[in-house]
């Protein structure tokens, strides 16, 4: 994958991010720019997504731990567990805050 290609898909899901942020009708709020999101939850807790451009990857930085997610067949996978990004992402946005996101 090229850079170009890595920052497209990657911009691609930042969008999705924060549209789905921008239309959720609880409480999260948001910060986003240059390749990084901090998501700010009511309880305190936050939650940060960021581009990684030399190794072609968006982390995720939980309350509880940190994944690594590739692009691969379509999808960003996790490279520790194998799991999807938009699956992983909800999960744990229900986990941290108590409130389920939609995104698609």
């Amino acid at each position: 994958m090229t850079d170009s290609e890595f920052h497209q898909l990657a911009d691609d899901f930042f969008e999705r991010m924060e549209q789905a942020l921008d239309e959720h009708p609880g409480d999260i709020d948001y910060e986003g720019e240059g390749g990084l999101l901090k998501l700010l939850f009511e309880n305190g807790s936050h939650m940060v997504i960021n581009k990684q451009e030399p190794l072609h990857q968006i982390w995720v930085a939980t309350k509880s731990d940190g994944h690594h997610f590739e692009y691969q067949d379509n999808h960003w996978v996790d490279n520790r567990g194998g799991g999807e990004l938009n699956e992983f992402i909800v999960k744990a946005i229900e986990q941290q805050s108590g409130e389920r996101l939609i995104l698609s």
